[in-house]
């Protein structure tokens, strides 16, 4: 049987368009979009070439201010965890954490511990979609962007929303817990 040229091309087209990434297939990316999408269908995962592990990374591969990248980043309180949703150009400060939280033992949360937690490996964790219930902070610097972007689940993949969706999003409490 013999294809004509027309739909060989056509072929390569389709393929080109419409074929899915593979990363958009990563149980921890679909439990992200998952998520997202039952918050907002228009919010679509962004799967990036270049790693965005790093706030720095991820704002390189957007052309956007590193600000405007979101850190998701859990501590350990002492039996607990809170995740603090940070801006990119800033640190979370553990005095002001302490504070808030009215907890003297509060350190990073191992690598370990984050992926338990969350299900998420650290460059990927995505604010929703955790495998356990968790308190989340937002530090109230992001509300300086229009828009904003978060990890969906793998270090190359993001999306982009706004300050007041991530906050209902995430049912997490804004503060001030930067430095």
């Amino acid at each position: 049987m013999q294809f004509s040229h027309k739909w060989c091309i056509y072929s390569i087209l389709f393929n080109e368009f419409f074929t899915v990434n593979p990363l958009l297939n990563k149980e921890p990316v679909k439990r992200a979009e998952k998520a997202i999408q039952a918050f907002d269908s228009k919010l679509k995962i962004i799967c990036l070439e270049q790693t965005a592990r790093t706030a720095q990374d991820a704002a390189t591969a957007l052309g956007c201010n590193v600000g405007a990248i979101v850190k998701s980043l859990l501590f350990r309180t002492g039996n607990n965890f809170v995740l603090c949703l940070v801006s990119g150009d800033k640190r979370c400060s553990l005095n002001k954490l302490k504070k808030i939280i009215d907890e003297k033992d509060v350190s990073m949360a191992h690598p370990d511990d984050v992926k338990k937690i969350t299900g998420y490996t650290i460059g990927g964790v995505s604010p929703v979609g955790h495998l356990n219930k968790v308190k989340i902070y937002i530090d109230n610097n992001l509300e300086r962007f229009t828009t904003i972007f978060a990890a969906a689940g793998h270090p190359n993949c993001v999306f982009k929303i706004d300050f007041t969706q991530l906050t209902k999003l995430t049912t997490g409490e804004k503060k001030e817990i930067t430095e």
